[in-house]
């Protein structure tokens, strides 16, 4: 390995933004405006496991200009950061989605959109969205199908398409619907489908849809809800998808002055929608639980009982208090700090069984610490799994701060904690080449350590996260910190584009 990397400077972006000392855009939320290559990043600790083969994505927030009323964490624009890894060698690089409003800023040269929390007029352009009035940002998911990574926004803008290896940016998708679609689709690499959501304010208020592995719109359906709902995540089993209707949605009186309040509307259960993967509304199984918000899933599958009777289990992070009281000692941050804090929402790994013989619902607590962001090994997904490895928060803040593996047979749990001022990005579960066991893999991650004022990609082994990082590697620049990341091994890229080829060629 060179004992200097070849580091690639891109021309720089045009921001107005000034230093300031919003919690979240200063410290580990301070935005980074810089574009690089690096061909070989250095190792500081360890070696660089031989058996990973594949790119780690990294989806982040980072606001370019001055905002143009209050900032949210969410308003910033996306930025992917890519870790290469094969061979025992990792390279990086990292880019701007080049969305449409990220391009019409840059012309600008000033924020042209207010953020979400922000009333009504303060957007000098119409918006874009669920909420209508927002800046398509892409800032929230990323994954990739079919051979190309998808940047997404949670409030359903369009999916923003990039290449995974060298992240050139590839515009739109051209088979997006006109409400967008939301962040966390599912990909089932058996069949090369992407299984997508969305919602909207106008009746029927959400819509499913699929996408084929030659990326083109195969199915897309209403599902009729009783009015406009903030549904954030989906799930999928072989034969079902599972979409949502919780009851903490914009206030109906309020919404009508254009004001997007969120609220718990007290009386109404959660209801989950089973829907056949290519079914119809008129086939949805529907399922009443205890109210509650879930912002994540982490696996679901079906199961067969002994009685013949056949059960969807679902598991994800279930909240308790969905409308948390304000954080007094942030000031005038007090709200905002609540609704991303972990532990004010006190959200817990739970565990949900659908009977679709009976249509009566069980559930289950599987853990009480406050958890989310979690992860599975990905060749379980769809399947009975038994590990989950969720991310901890600092409480008040949104700053992942250490990593816990759940063993939902036993209870047990293996916890690690970052050294305080080291806070870590979601990191996928890699399983190792040639393993078998459930466990047998990696957590690869990019950390921002405050202390040092620096970030380095660190990997963990999944089967004793109490050892910390087993590898770290000096990044060439300290990252903003965000939300959703994504792992694809290069066999399914090639697998891809192997497909794509025999596709043009036939």
């Amino acid at each position: 390995m060179p004992s200097s990397p070849t580091i690639t400077r891109q021309p720089p972006v045009r921001t107005t933004l000034e230093p300031s000392n919003h919690p979240y855009l200063s410290g580990a939320w301070t935005p980074l405006h810089e574009e690089v290559d690096v061909d070989a990043l250095d190792v500081i600790e360890g070696e660089i496991p031989a058996d990973i083969d594949g790119i780690y994505l990294r989806n982040t927030e980072n606001q370019v200009h001055q905002p143009l009323g209050r900032h949210h964490p969410f308003d910033g624009d996306a930025m992917i950061h890519q870790v290469g890894i094969s061979g025992g060698m990792a390279s990086y690089r990292n880019r701007f989605v080049r969305t449409q409003c990220f391009e019409a800023e840059q012309v600008a040269g000033r924020s042209l959109w207010g953020g979400l929390m922000d009333p009504a007029g303060t957007s000098e352009r119409p918006g874009f969205g669920a909420h209508g009035g927002l800046k398509d940002t892409g800032s929230t998911d990323i994954i990739v199908h079919a051979g190309v990574a998808y940047a997404t926004l949670y409030q359903c803008g369009e999916a923003w398409m990039l290449d995974p290896e060298t992240l050139e940016n590839l515009g739109k998708a051209p088979w997006g619907p006109l409400d967008g679609i939301s962040a966390h689709p599912k990909v089932d690499e058996a069949t090369g489908e992407l299984m997508f959501f969305n919602y909207s304010k106008h009746a029927p208020y959400m819509h499913y849809g699929v996408v084929d592995r030659a990326g083109r719109l195969a199915h897309y359906v209403p599902v009729p809800l009783p009015g406009p709902r903030l549904p954030h995540d989906m799930a999928i089993t072989k034969n079902w998808s599972i979409l949502n209707d919780m009851p903490l949605f914009w206030d109906e009186d309020l919404l009508q002055r254009d004001i997007h309040a969120a609220r718990l509307h007290e009386g109404l259960p959660t209801r989950f929608a089973l829907i056949p993967r290519h079914g119809g509304p008129e086939d949805i199984r529907w399922f009443e639980a205890e109210p509650t918000f879930v912002l994540h899933w982490t696996n679901a599958w079906e199961e067969t009982a002994e009685d013949g009777s056949v059960e969807v289990v679902l598991e994800g992070y279930h909240q308790s208090n969905p409308m948390p009281q304000p954080l007094e000692e942030f000031g005038q941050y007090a709200h905002m700090m609540a609704y991303v804090d972990e532990h004010s929402f006190e959200c817990r790994l739970h565990r949900w069984r659908f009977n679709l013989a009976t249509g009566e619902t069980r559930e289950e607590r599987l853990n009480e610490r406050i958890v989310e962001f979690g992860t599975i090994n990905p060749r379980f997904a769809m399947r009975p799994s038994r590990y989950v490895w969720s991310t901890t928060t600092k409480p008040g803040w949104f700053l992942f701060n250490g990593y816990v593996r759940h063993d939902t047979q036993t209870g047990e749990e293996q916890v690690y904690e970052l050294p305080e001022g080291v806070y870590a990005s979601e990191s996928p579960m890699v399983p190792r080449q040639g393993g078998t066991d459930e466990d047998d893999g990696y957590l690869v991650t990019l950390l921002i350590d405050e202390n040092s004022g620096s970030s380095e990609c660190a990997i963990l082994d999944a089967s004793d996260i109490t050892k910390g990082p087993i590898c770290r590697l000096a990044l060439p620049h300290k990252i903003c910190s965000g939300t959703h990341s994504t792992w694809v091994e290069r066999s399914q890229l090639e697998a891809d584009r192997a497909f794509h080829r025999a596709r043009f060629a036939a």
